[in-house]
């Protein structure tokens, strides 16, 4: 490796190295924001909050990497140029693509390491970090009740619309369905205006204190008839106490891991395989479903048709044969075979979607994995031209032009994606969007730093417009003469 090699690695290397870690704690603050809510203040040791941390730290590597490379970039050739080392570079008969060489050895393992990071350590990841959150939901009941939705703690599913307190032990608006004991279908709703968790750390029992309140219970009578009824007991309280049971919320191991079947956890041969098993099921359901509706035709038209007459006309009105009473059975009979005919293809094309929906999010999961492979080279050779032609290091202009660059990339990505996992392209052009988009800016930037080439050529607006007020001018001035 020759001097200019080894200065070249030695100095975008150390650059990068000091981007990444800054963007990576940049998004690890991002994260720690985002689930503050959920660990301050809930009874959690620091070893179940750094491996709540560390399982979530992987899944930001996507973003954080092809941001650091562009960077880095941009700061080490707009560095060289601004201190006038590629001048003397090109003055010794050494191009840019030369310079770039080395640069593009490195960045080729880097993205060799990074499509092994996609493809087996977030997945790895993923896989924990879902299983860990879930299992510290089911043994710290104070992290499951969500505000907004319904939350499942013991045999109670419990709905409040805001916690507050320090421990967010105040709970406010509450909705609670009582999950049936007995087996005999009842159902118990109750409503408060407010309540209080309180636990001991010494007990198994976490009490639910609700104040104002009213308390509804079906009544499931023994006779079939009083059914019709719907009784149902009502009661209104000041204060009512809720004993939930912990004993086996506690049992709850934390490194069980029985979620496994996310497209986030999967990597590409994983991906292959459940893409062909969804494939498969839902090409057996569009047949079973052509194949129940023919038979059904099939059996419908078989019970209505007539004996056959020997050459009578066809009737205009077939319904003319019958009375006013036998018209409006057969009249219904067909609505409702219709709204059930109907019903069952809604709902079938619903299921069908929803099953497309998932097939197309897996397949964006596997293209994501070599997505990060080719946008580390992209953002490699839009910065260094980029740097070479602005001629500016530090960490002023090069933020401003990285930021816009990435912003781009990963808006166009977002929105690619989006599109494709609710069929609106094929899922290869939604993930690879924002690559074949920004393709032709990275040719154009090194074609122009190659040449010594500005960032925009001023000459192509000035020219025309210099032009034109000369003719302008020639008009004007001989007419004044004239006079």
């Amino acid at each position: 490796m020759k001097i200019l090699d080894k200065y070249l690695l030695k100095t975008f290397l150390g650059t990068f190295a000091t981007v990444f870690v800054i963007l990576f704690f940049v998004f690890i603050l991002q994260t720690v924001w985002l689930f503050i809510a959920e660990l301050a203040g809930k009874d959690l040791d620091f070893m179940m909050v750094v491996k709540f941390l560390a399982f979530s730290m992987p899944r930001i590597v996507p973003l954080v990497l092809p941001l650091s490379i562009l960077l880095a970039s941009i700061m080490s050739f707009g560095n060289l140029s601004e201190h006038y080392e590629f001048a003397a570079m090109k003055s010794s008969g050494i191009s840019l693509q030369r310079a770039m060489r080395s640069l593009t050895i490195a960045i080729t393992i880097l993205s060799f390491i990074a499509f092994l990071f996609a493809n087996n350590v977030i997945p790895y990841a993923e896989f924990k970090f879902i299983n860990f959150r879930k299992n510290i939901a089911q043994a710290k009941p104070a992290l499951a009740i969500t505000e907004g939705q319904f939350s499942d703690v013991g045999t109670y599913n419990i709905k409040v619309n805001k916690k507050s307190g320090e421990n967010g032990n105040h709970l406010t608006g509450i909705t609670i369905h009582q999950k049936s004991v007995n087996g005999d279908g009842s159902k118990t709703v109750i409503r408060a205006t407010n309540g209080e968790l309180v636990s001991n750390e010494n007990t198994n029992l976490l009490q639910l204190i609700l104040n104002d309140g009213n308390y509804y219970q079906d009544i499931v009578p023994k006779n079939y008839q009083d059914k019709e009824k719907l009784p149902f007991a009502k009661s209104y309280f000041k204060k009512y106490r809720i004993n939930i049971d912990l004993s086996q919320l506690n049992k709850v191991d934390t490194k069980d891991e029985s979620v496994s079947n996310t497209n986030n956890m999967l990597n590409v041969n994983d991906l292959k395989y459940t893409l062909d098993s969804l494939e498969k099921n839902r090409n057996a359901d569009i047949i079973s479903f052509s194949e129940s509706s023919a038979t059904r035709f099939a059996t419908l038209t078989q019970n209505n048709t007539p004996t056959p007459i020997k050459k009578k006309p066809l009737l205009k009105n077939l319904l003319s044969v019958y009375n006013n009473k036998e018209k409006s059975t057969i009249l219904n009979a067909a609505s409702s075979s219709i709204q059930t005919t109907l019903y069952n293809i809604d709902a079938t094309k619903t299921e069908l979607d929803n099953k497309k929906k998932n097939i197309n999010s897996h397949i964006l999961s596997m293209y994501d994995k070599f997505v990060i492979v080719y946008a580390c080279f992209l953002m490699f050779f839009i910065g260094a031209p980029l740097g070479a032609i602005i001629r500016k290091g530090g960490i002023g202009l090069p933020i401003v032009f990285a930021v816009l660059i990435f912003i781009s990339f990963h808006f166009i990505n977002t929105f690619g994606k989006r599109i494709s996992q609710e069929d609106g392209m094929a899922p290869f052009f939604g993930a690879w969007m924002s690559s074949i988009i920004l393709t032709p800016l990275a040719l154009l930037l090194t074609y122009r730093a190659t040449n010594d080439i500005g960032l925009i050529n001023m000459d192509v607006i000035i020219t025309p417009v210099q032009k034109a007020f000369q003719k302008i001018f020639q008009k004007i001035i001989p007419s004044q003469n004239k006079e």
